[in-house]
Formats: structure tokens, sequence, C-alpha cells
């Protein structure tokens, strides 16, 4: 039985302020057109951090939520320092 109304809070730190930056812009269209009316997803960037809330409406919708992000979040970081190297 899935639970009902599941909310958490992240906090992913990166190199520098920058790096948090550049990622939170990548995730904004995301953020703004996300395909579910299950899960809502918050993601504000303090200093370095990111800190990501998810309220999602249950289990599988949060799990589906949080995959996705993290999977963005990590490719975009991959492409960041892919792009940092060449320089």
């Amino acid at each position: 039985m899935p639970l009902e109304n599941v909310k958490s809070e992240f906090k992913i730190e990166f190199e520098t302020i920058e790096d948090a930056e550049i990622i939170l812009k990548v995730l904004e269209p995301e953020i703004r057109t996300s395909p579910s009316l299950r899960s809502f997803t918050h993601i504000k960037r303090v200093d370095k951090e990111l800190i990501m809330k998810i309220d999602a409406a249950d289990t599988t919708s949060f799990r589906a939520a949080i995959n996705s992000y993290l999977r963005w979040i990590m490719l975009s970081y991959d492409v960041l320092k892919l792009k940092k190297s060449s320089h």
C-alpha cells in the first residue's frame, strides 16, 4: 500500500556558486512544465547548494520525481564539467 502525501527536502552542494546557479537555470524549464499533477517540486539556490523540495501525492510519483530530477542534475553537471575541461 503506497503512502499518501510524501514530502521531502534534499540539499545538493556544488563546487561553486556559479555551478549551482547554472544547474538551477537548466532545471527551471522542467520545474515550470512538470508533466505530472501528482507531484510538485520547488528548487532554490542558497550559496553553493541547491535545495529541492518535493511534495508528491504518493510514493510512486515521489520516486518518479526524484529520479527524474537527479538524472537531470547529474547529466547537467557532467556537461558542465566537460565544458570546463575543454577550456
